[in-house]
């Protein structure tokens, strides 16, 4: 190829998931076919003036960051003054799925199902009994705008109540105190701009040292164990696909995402929460639907980058207006 595209891989950055992201990008890099793009790295956390200063000589960004300062509208607005397509969600989807609270406000003006919550602060959080006002034990209790599980946990009495706001209250102001649901724990990938395909489920079964797929269940090798497509009955497996779809929708979402869901033993589904920017190596759970799909890994890089172009070019005459 005469011209290569030139991506600009954005990786690092100062979330909690940075170690995550870097990993993620080393495979990214090693996927993307060096005839087709020459890539160039940039770590958020010390390169941001780097990358201003040599945006026109890039074609797009790829994004892998995960949480707070990447994740959530804040690099995508960044690279929009910069001029610079990238893959994913814009600034509002981002902004939207990353607030816990707000993507569930979102599910339900859209009729989806979700879970019974509450949003704590840390005023709020010294009296359990006021927090499961309209909850009954267990509860899951979420930092609200976090990613990768950090500070979730899950608790059956009040004093685990008290302890797990305390530790979720360690990495934001706010919280969330959600209704458990007891099942089985699928997620549905969505591929696409305009036009949307849901890929296969996988079924996420964490191992019996955790409790649920928490951050060493995600990324401890062997700690968790994935079946894709999920083992669901087919009428069931396609509302789940229907419900990742319309979360896509709900959220204002583009390119892809990845909604988590909890199948329960009659059949019912519950939304949890949606990914804009999901976990990237071959292994990850988006790129193994894709692969149960058709889609190799560097295929599914290459569809990304190509609907990161697509968008920016539908959006080009807007601006221009």
């Amino acid at each position: 190829m005469a011209n290569k595209l030139r991506v600009a891989l954005l990786a690092g950055g100062k979330s909690g998931e940075r170690e995550v992201s870097l990993k993620g990008a080393a495979e990214v890099a090693k996927a993307l076919d060096p005839a087709k793009y020459e890539v160039r790295r940039y770590d958020p956390a010390i390169d941001l003036p780097r990358l201003a200063a040599e945006a026109e000589d890039l074609d797009m960004a790829f994004i892998l960051l995960h949480g707070p300062l990447g994740e959530d509208g804040t690099m995508q607005g960044f690279l929009d003054l910069l001029g610079l397509p990238y893959q994913g969600a814009g600034v509002l989807g981002s902004a939207l799925a990353m607030d816990k609270n707000a993507a569930k406000i979102m599910y339900r003006q859209a009729g989806l199902p979700v879970a019974p919550w509450r949003m704590v602060e840390a005023g709020e959080a010294a009296a359990p009994e006021t927090v499961l006002a309209g909850l009954s034990l267990p509860v899951v209790i979420k930092p609200v705008r976090q990613g990768s599980s950090l500070g979730m946990s899950i608790a059956h009495t009040p004093a685990e109540l008290a302890a797990g706001l305390e530790e979720a209250l360690r990495y934001d102001r706010e919280v969330m105190v959600e209704q458990f649901i007891r099942g089985r724990e699928i997620t549905g990938g969505v591929l696409g701009n305009r036009e949307l395909t849901a890929l296969p489920l996988v079924e996420i079964i964490p191992g019996e040292n955790h409790p649920f797929f928490n951050y060493e269940a995600k990324y401890q090798p062997g700690a968790s164990r994935e079946i894709c497509p999920a083992d669901l009955d087919p009428a069931i497996a396609a509302r789940a696909r229907e419900l990742a779809l319309a979360a896509h929708r709900a959220l204002r979402l583009r390119g892809y995402s990845r909604t988590d869901m909890m199948v329960a033993a009659d059949g019912t589904i519950t939304l949890l929460e949606t990914n804009t920017i999901p976990g990237m190596t071959p292994t990850s759970l988006l790129p193994q639907a894709a692969k149960a799909h058709g889609l190799s890994f560097s295929a599914l890089l290459d569809r990304l980058i190509e609907l990161a172009l697509e968008a920016a070019a539908e959006a080009r005459p807007a601006r221009l207006n």
